[in-house]
């Protein structure tokens, strides 16, 4: 089974980076909803595992977007 990436080991990578993973992510969800439609899936708890990945890379470009804005107001009001 594969293993989840740590919120650090995303942390330290690029929004480029991110995005790609994001893709990557979905384009796997994609296949394990079809996977499971059809009855193929053999990897049940990946589905899990995939869908909280998403959700932690959103989370993460999210603060880091609020992070850059912060420092361009505080930068703006210097």
């Amino acid at each position: 089974m594969v293993k989840a990436v740590k919120p650090a080991d995303l942390r330290a990578k690029t929004p480029d980076e991110l995005e790609a993973r994001l893709v990557e992510l979905k384009r796997e969800q994609l296949n394990l909803r079809f996977q499971q439609a059809t009855g193929q899936t053999e990897a049940q708890s990946r589905v899990r595992v995939v869908r909280r990945e998403i959700a932690r890379i959103k989370t993460i470009a999210a603060q880091n977007a609020k992070n850059v804005a912060g420092a361009k107001t505080s930068a703006a009001n210097a």
